[in-house]
């Protein structure tokens, strides 16, 4: 986490050195820093709090045979307090004089203190903005994002929708089930995590993780979560996701459910996302602008996307975002609830899925979905909760 680095480095009154970013075998995304954040910007907002530079100067890297790979890395912990890197890394930094902290995800506690936190704030919300090409391209979908929501008074949902394959398969859950989802996610489990699911002594209860609350949300859940709290189909919705696992199957409710919905491949021409399309990275990012100023911002699944997100929006509006986080245990009970059941009905050639029973519950209130016949209508009811 970039944020985290800049607290570190201006928690032990160091230099910062640009992040390298991995290349993950899942995402095959070979980004430098400067193709998805504004490096000029990011150095000048810091400049007063932090020093960053583009790369290591020479004659310290003299010292090292100009290899990085000879200088000292860490291994630390994730989660470690801020104390940590004051006792244990400051001291060989003073000692070496240029050190690695490698891998760096999730190395900083949660809790630090008023001072860390604010450089934190401050890298994340200030000095990280998007570069040109990808501010430039934002823009342009929230503005079209708008003007397709004219009824909606230029308002919309966006919902960050994680069931790509590498997110399904990860999960180990059992979504259709049958050998067919069985080997295909099986082969995506050994391709980007060779062996970390097979090992000897590992055991997968699918529907245990299930009931925690574990598994990714459907398309068709969303929907049904969505319509059940009471959102109309003329609600304008912006998905947030990856390529779809199976998108033709397990969209085609969501989007019966929700015709106005959009994405970023919808609202942009092929010429458009070219220059973005092969870079998963800069296709989030751009996901990420866009969800930023939507009303109503519904996150279906944890990461990195999400967290930031919602403190950013938090940021924005002075602590008066609107955000739909399910509770995904409960929602897991009221789904497999042997009460509820689907029916298809067919008009035409489509087929429209529609939610018999309860499927949203909180503490105030009980809603359920009631299908009319015989005009196959939907409609919302709210109930007091007992």
């Amino acid at each position: 986490m970039i944020c985290n680095a800049v607290a570190v480095a201006g928690f032990l009154n160091a230099t910062l050195v640009i992040p390298n970013f991995h290349y993950h075998s899942i995402w095959r995304d070979p980004s430098k820093f400067s193709d998805i954040y504004d490096q000029d910007h990011f150095v000048q907002r810091l400049k007063n709090d932090v020093r960053v530079v583009d790369k290591v100067p020479g004659f310290i890297m003299e010292r090292f045979s100009n290899n990085l790979s000879n200088v000292y890395n860490f291994k630390i912990k994730a989660w470690s307090p801020i104390q940590y890197y004051k006792d244990v890394v400051l001291p060989k930094l003073i000692e070496e004089r240029l050190i690695r902290i490698s891998p760096f995800a999730n190395r900083l506690s949660v809790d630090a203190p008023p001072a860390v936190q604010r450089l934190r704030c401050l890298a994340n919300f200030e000095a990280l903005k998007f570069s040109k090409p990808i501010t430039a391209l934002s823009d342009t979908l929230i503005s079209r994002m708008r003007e397709k929501s004219v009824e909606n008074n230029g308002k919309y949902v966006a919902v960050h929708l994680r069931f790509e394959e590498d997110m399904v398969a990860f999960s180990c859950c059992v979504f259709d089930g049958g050998d067919e989802e069985k080997k295909e996610l099986d082969e995506a489990r050994e391709r980007g995590w060779r062996g970390k699911f097979t090992r000897p002594g590992r055991v997968i209860r699918p529907g245990a993780i299930r009931m925690n609350g574990k598994c990714p949300l459907t398309p068709l859940e969303v929907g049904l979560m969505l319509r059940g709290m009471g959102f109309s189909n003329k609600t304008s919705i912006y998905l947030a996701s990856g390529r779809i696992y199976k998108a033709e199957k397990n969209m085609a409710p969501l989007l019966e459910m929700f015709p106005l919905l959009q994405t970023k491949e919808t609202l942009a021409s092929d010429e458009e996302l070219a220059p973005f399309k092969n870079f998963s990275s800069r296709m989030a990012a751009i996901d990420y602008s866009v969800c930023v100023h939507s009303e109503v911002f519904v996150t279906t699944q944890g990461g990195n996307f999400p967290h930031f997100l919602l403190g950013h929006r938090r940021y924005l509006y002075g602590g008066h975002s609107k955000t739909i986080k399910p509770d995904k245990r409960r929602l897991a009970i009221l789904f497999d609830s042997p009460r509820i059941g689907y029916v298809i009905v067919v008009h035409g050639q489509k087929k429209i899925t529609f939610s018999l029973c309860m499927i949203w519950d909180h503490k105030y209130s009980i809603i359920l979905l009631k299908l009319h016949s015989p005009f196959m209508q939907m409609e919302v009811i709210k109930t007091p909760a007992a």
